[in-house]
């Protein structure tokens, strides 16, 4: 259950780095600002979690509950920044994790 809880958490702290990737994206200059390198640490750190969670899930179960946390997680980021979703791309967002709870389901 911890290697469970774990991947989730990598999964948010990879949003939140999205997230100061993203305000770095909107910068004039975005490889030289306080944004990027946050978000670049956010992301090499996350690979340390990763060789904790690794031997104790399987890939694929990793990478549904992965998936699925960014899905969503980035869903609402982007309401943070003031994005919004057509409704064709809502049906695009249940399709993903209906997929995703497929496959969970053949992985258990």
């Amino acid at each position: 259950m911890a290697a469970i809880l774990i991947t989730i958490l990598l999964a948010l702290a990879a949003v939140a780095g999205d997230g100061f990737l993203k305000v770095a994206s909107e910068s004039p200059r975005p490889f030289a600002n306080w944004h990027f390198v946050a978000g670049f640490l956010i992301y090499g750190l996350t690979a340390f979690g990763w060789v904790i969670v690794m031997p104790h899930l399987k890939l694929a179960y990793i990478g549904v509950i992965f998936c699925l946390t960014m899905v969503l997680g980035l869903c609402a980021l982007g309401f943070y920044f003031g994005e919004t979703l057509q409704p064709r791309e809502w049906l695009g967002v249940g399709l993903a994790v209906a997929s995703l709870v497929l496959l969970y389901q053949r992985l258990v």
